[in-house]
């Protein structure tokens, strides 16, 4: 009984450490949020350059300011269907940290919202929903503003196999 206790106590205090500013987006009317220190930038859809034998969800790359940044179709890597890029869509360029370093890559979200301060006291760390879902790329889940939003961990949301592979596309 201490045991779970101490566990439930250890996960509210790591979900204390996540409270702060998230920038919330919209993907098939679902709502996310991304850690803004994670954030870069906001660009409008702007011509991608598709690389030949990438992954469906990777679009390819953009020249911004002179940087190629390879840019991913969240909709696409969760498994969502596939939808047209209207004038909401856009661009988040974040910044990833990994075992390879930080690599600036940008995001494909349908819309973005707004920038929410997020108590961690509202933040619950994400449900188990067995060992055959993955879910270790979900920060936790917060109640804000009367709806959930699923705060992603942006640096989990590819594998270290995954992002070798994209960091080749940057320079």
């Amino acid at each position: 009984m201490a045991q779970v206790a101490r566990k439930i106590e250890e996960a509210g205090q790591s979900m204390q450490e996540k409270e702060g500013k998230y920038l919330t987006f919209m993907l098939a009317n679902e709502d996310y949020g991304l850690e803004i220190l994670k954030v870069r930038e906001i660009i409008g859809m702007m011509e991608i350059t598709s690389i030949p034998q990438t992954p469906e969800y990777v679009k390819g790359v953009i020249n911004l300011r002179g940087r190629v940044i390879p840019v991913i179709d969240l909709r696409l890597k969760f498994g969502l269907p596939p939808m047209e890029y209207g004038e909401r869509t856009c661009i988040i360029v974040v910044e990833v940290t990994s075992d390879l370093g930080e690599l600036q890559m940008g995001v494909v979200v349908d819309s973005v919202s707004e920038v929410l301060n997020i108590m961690g006291a509202d933040i619950e760390p994400p449900p188990a929903f067995g060992a055959r879902i993955k879910t270790h790329y979900i920060m936790g889940i917060a109640k804000a503003k009367g709806t959930i939003k699923i705060l992603l961990d942006i640096d989990r949301v590819l594998t270290t196999e995954e992002l070798i592979g994209i960091e080749g596309l940057g320079s």
